[in-house]
């Protein structure tokens, strides 16, 4: 490898970590709360579709006492 070469690691290597750590610093002070929110939105609303089918279930069982054998 040639010195240039070597040289131009020595600073890309760094610049690129800076870089790096300077980006998630700011996602984390701007941007991580507004999808943790919509994450926490989308949560809730799947949790209130699967107990939808919960209900559904537990109304049902009371309705129909009989099994499949007996008939209907």
């Amino acid at each position: 490898m040639s010195n240039a070469f070597t040289a131009l690691i020595w600073w890309v290597v760094p610049l690129i970590g800076l870089l790096g750590g300077l980006g998630y610093v700011l996602w984390v002070t701007q941007f991580k709360s507004k999808f943790e929110s919509e994450t926490t939105r989308s949560v809730g609303q799947f949790q209130r579709f699967q107990e939808s089918f919960r209900e559904g279930e537990s109304t049902h069982s009371v309705d129909e006492p009989r099994s499949k054998a007996e008939g209907s």
